[in-house]
């Protein structure tokens, strides 16, 4: 059976081909809109399992880091493929591990920000003029969305003190990155994420990023008693290094912001390693260390 999820570059449209066609081959897997982006596209999110503990990943959450959107519809698809047929990945049964567990994937948190790094100064429409001067016209390094406010930086996890580190840096306004918004939660991308999450309450949450190959897992004070535990499992089948939080990644992420809220795991995980945006050249390479650590996600 021919795969839907080729390794090309993930602009909006591809996107929502990619949506329309593994809904249909997998009707059992849910696909629903949980918001919307600044430009009115849909947040989408993926359902499947039928078992009440609920682990929710995301990625796509800045937009130079589109190959974690890809990296996620890429384990969807081996996923629903190998559930249909009984079979296994990293030594466990995926019908079985379904049968305990529901996932959520949100593939792409940030879509307006991936089209604009992947086409650039067109995809901003109505804010194209303002981009252009924030970025001088190089569009090359966008992680933002399409205001210019850095998504994981717009979380209310100590939000107030990383705003002060934005500041010491010099950036106090709209940037290609890094600027995590005027107050937390500003933006439709965040609140799409957190509304989920404070509906559904999940057990745990992991959120992809590029590059580095590092694993962040903990929140000062507030790091959940078993994080440790499995964030070293997760580095034990990944090889990827444990790192703890420091500068502008010390606070107001969504892994920061999960584990206030609910006092439960959640994991930054850099994928790769390379210059943002990652090649697809690396793809295969990429998915192939990181898939067992996908797996195990599941069943800790």
């Amino acid at each position: 059976m021919k795969r839907i999820v080729e390794k090309v570059a993930l602009t909006y449209d591809v996107y929502e081909k990619y949506v329309n066609e593994l809904s249909q081959r997998f009707p059992e897997l849910q696909v629903a809109s949980c918001g919307k982006s600044v430009l009115g596209k849909e947040i989408y999110s993926f359902v499947m399992g039928e078992g009440a503990r609920q682990i929710v990943y995301v990625g796509g959450t800045h937009g130079l880091e589109w190959i974690t959107s890809l990296l996620l519809l890429h384990f969807c698809e081996n996923i629903m493929t190998r559930k249909n047929c009984d079979g296994y990945i990293s030594g466990y049964s995926i019908r079985e591990i379904l049968k305990n567990i529901q996932l959520i994937i949100i593939p792409e948190l940030n879509p307006d920000g991936i089209e604009i790094a992947i086409r650039g100064g067109r995809a901003c429409e109505e804010y194209k003029a303002e981009n252009v001067k924030i970025c001088n016209g190089d569009f090359g390094g966008w992680s933002a969305n399409v205001r210019g406010v850095d998504i994981n930086h717009n979380f209310n996890a100590d939000w107030y003190t990383l705003r002060d580190y934005e500041k010491s840096k010099g950036i106090s306004g709209p940037s290609p990155r890094r600027f995590g918004g005027f107050y937390p939660e500003s933006e439709p991308e965040t609140k799409a994420i957190t509304r989920l999450c404070r509906h559904i309450k999940p057990e745990a949450l992991y959120t992809f990023h590029s590059q580095g190959e590092e694993i962040y897992y903990e929140y000062g004070k507030n790091t959940p008693e078993k994080a440790f535990t499995m964030a070293r499992a997760l580095s034990g089948v990944s090889d990827y290094t444990l790192v703890k939080n420091e500068g502008h990644a010390a606070s107001g992420g969504l892994k920061d912001w999960f584990i206030e809220e609910f006092g439960k795991p959640a994991f930054t995980v850099e994928i790769g390693n390379g210059t943002n945006p990652l090649p697809l050249s690396d793809f295969d390479d990429i998915y192939f260390k990181i898939e067992p650590l996908l797996v195990l996600g599941l069943v800790l």
